[in-house]
């Protein structure tokens, strides 16, 4: 051994070296075969080295592991992992805690309603159905449109344009098969596109079953509907009138009673104080979203119950004659609308559709549809509370008494009803147009439809669009409740493309149509289908438009102006929108936060696009509006917290680019 330490002098230096010596040299080793011995010298021959080699036996390894000088800077890598890992873990849950929530598919775009009758006609019969709205799905993509509304395309007798519905679980032939239905909803989803169907929950066609077997006062039906004793000649049970005018009620000769619509004769109102009618209204929102349809607008809810007690309403004027009352306008409508009960009715139908609501990007959208006029707050009922959810949004009629006072005054007064009477941290709507008002283009005049697009899609919250809006389509010459429902005007072909297999429509096509249509307004960089494309386009990229603060910051005879913000964010965007009928100078220079010079990202009056404005004065032709985008290290909202609202509060790390809440 003497001459191995020899050999490396630093041998008998190594820590636990003395035991690998005295085990060769130990007594039970010189009683092993001369073989044994010879391995066991070549064993002590390797130890002499001083350093670990490559190919080392697992006795040399676990001798030099032990040292001092490989362990510790080993336990030191080890316990820096665990403290990285920690670290990681520490850091991840804090963003995920600090994040605020993604936005749903309903928040992010604008919702599109289409009147299916109108939309696309693909068999040449005059009338829109479902294979031409499949057709025109690439329409939606180059809008950048991610949600459709689909008014009723269920089986009904067209008392009513479908709103008479005969089958819940059907679809009326003019507009196609169930197996129609179900291919454009998987193409749709395919192109990343939500459904949103109607949903009737207050009344039935006088032609569905459920109402002939309750005429006939089938044990199990006879309650669906609400019937009350009269006789035909004699006065009606009380004064309540429908929405159309004269008396809610109508004899039935078949069951001898009165049965209440509140609507058309031909649209019966359900029961729904009776529990077997709300389990039918269950099972029926079960069946389609079963089918994967995305949402519902709950069609006229605040009708869906009424007073039991069936008493006379007040009248507005107490003096007139009872005999005169005919009209909605007359009375005080306390019986009939908004009744208790009303809003556990809602919250249960929300509760079955979050059921579906569970798998990871399956979100199922609820809106409501209820006109209250002056009484916002039972709009914003709708909501829900902070306990329990109804609707996403009710929606937000309001910006379409625009065309009563052209004013940015005007305009700053319906913006702020919404915003100042929504509950807290609520998502706000709005739209202009519907099919059952008059087209704003029609109403505002076309030298508007650009500026009212710009503000629909630079508002918090989320626009809805009447199909043709995009494109400016006004009113026919109709007598009739119909002249907002004309085709859609695609291009300038016959019947506007239409349809172009056969020269009939069921409404005729707006004479405009050769110069007002989608095709042509593709090709011209300024018209009203490319500036709603862009600002679209910018509303969705940019997060100060889709989630920051909106804040108030001029209004006067003429123009209204507000801005975006977010939170740390340096970039934000100023809205100048001139309402008035004449040209308007605004002045902005007594706001600090404001840059002294604005660059016009975007103007309605597409040869201003990119000047550079003076904030003192910055000029607006009657009928235009103007994006502008600026950069700032000053915030608006915190000297300004009673103009500015936000549905919930985010700030923005440039250096993470990420969102936490604040």
């Amino acid at each position: 051994l003497s001459e191995s330490g020899k050999k490396n002098p630093d041998f008998l230096d190594v820590e636990g070296v003395g035991s690998v010596v005295r085990a060769i040299n130990s007594p039970s080793e010189e009683k092993q075969d001369s073989s044994s011995l010879k391995l066991d010298s070549d064993v002590a021959e390797e130890y002499t080295q001083l350093k670990p080699y490559a190919g080392m036996p697992k006795e040399v390894l676990l001798l030099y592991s032990s040292q001092a000088r490989y362990r510790i800077p080993r336990e030191i890598m080890f316990w820096l992992t665990v403290a990285c890992t920690l670290a990681l873990v520490a850091l991840t849950i804090t963003v995920i805690a600090l994040s605020p929530r993604c936005l749903s598919w309903w928040q992010v775009s604008p919702v599109y309603q289409i009147y299916p009758r109108s939309f696309r006609d693909s068999d040449g019969d005059g009338v829109g159905d479902i294979k031409g709205i499949q057709e025109q799905l690439d329409h939606f993509e180059y809008l950048n449109i991610k949600s459709v509304w689909i008014s009723p395309f269920y089986r009904s007798p067209m008392k009513d344009f479908g709103y008479d519905v005969e089958d819940f679980l059907a679809i009326d032939p003019l507009f196609g098969t169930m197996k129609d239905f179900e291919e454009l909803l998987a193409e749709m989803h395919n192109k990343g596109l939500k459904l949103i169907m109607d949903f009737i929950p207050n009344h039935t066609s006088d032609q569905h079953r459920w109402f002939n077997l309750s005429r006939m006062r089938d044990p199990h039906y006879e309650d669906y509907y609400v019937w009350t004793d009269c006789n035909e000649t004699g006065p009606r049970p009380n004064n309540w009138v429908t929405v159309f005018g004269n008396s809610s009620w109508t004899y039935d000769e078949v069951r001898g009673q009165c049965y209440l619509h509140q609507f058309l004769k031909e649209q019966p109102d359900l029961n729904l104080r009776n529990p077997q009618v709300r389990q039918e209204m269950i099972d029926i929102i079960h069946f389609w979203l079963g089918k994967g349809v995305d949402g519902f607008r709950m069609d006229s809810v605040k009708f869906i119950l009424e007073a039991a007690h069936l008493r006379d309403e007040p009248q507005v004027d107490p003096n007139k004659s009872p005999e005169s009352v005919t009209s909605e306008w007359d009375l005080h409508h306390d019986y009939t609308t908004s009744q208790l009960g009303l809003h556990d009715l809602l919250r249960d139908w929300r509760a079955e559709m979050d059921i579906y609501s569970r798998e990871p990007g399956k979100y199922r959208f609820m809106v409501t549809q209820s006109y209250d006029y002056h009484e916002v707050d039972k709009t914003m009922m709708y909501y829900g509370t902070s306990l329990v959810k109804e609707s996403d949004f009710p929606f937000n009629f309001y910006l379409m008494d625009l065309p009563q006072n052209t004013s940015g005054l005007w305009v700053q007064h319906l913006v702020h009803l919404w915003m100042a009477n929504m509950p807290k941290g609520q998502w706000p709507n709005w739209l202009v147009g519907s099919h059952d008002k008059p087209r704003i283009a029609s109403i505002a005049g076309q030298n508007y439809i650009r500026v009212i697009n710009m503000l629909l899609l630079t508002l918090p919250g989320t626009p809805t669009t009447y199909y043709g809006e995009e494109i400016g389509m006004e009113n026919i010459n109709s007598a009739s409740r119909d002249p907002q429902r004309s085709p859609m005007q695609w291009s300038g072909n016959m019947n506007g493309d239409f349809n172009n297999k056969t020269n009939v429509t069921w409404l005729p096509v707006h004479p405009d149509y050769k110069s007002v249509n989608v095709e042509v307004q593709k090709k011209d960089e300024g018209s009203v289908l490319a500036q709603y494309r862009f600002l679209n386009t910018l509303r969705q990229s940019e997060l100060p438009l889709h989630r920051g603060w909106f804040c108030y910051i001029h209004a006067d005879a003429n123009v209204f102006s507000y801005l975006r913000e977010l939170d740390g964010l340096d970039q934000a965007f100023l809205m100048v929108l001139n309402f008035g009928k004449e040209s308007a100078i605004t002045d902005l220079s007594s706001f600090p936060e404001l840059p002294d010079q604005l660059k016009v990202l975007m103007s309605t009056n597409h040869v201003n696009n990119g000047k550079v404005l003076q904030k003192s004065h910055i000029l607006t032709e009657a009928g235009e509006g103007l994006v502008i985008q600026y950069s700032t290290h000053t915030r608006f909202n915190p000297n300004h917290t009673k103009q500015c609202y936000v549905s919930e509060k985010a700030c923005y790390v440039g250096a993470m680019d990420i969102l936490y809440k604040c």
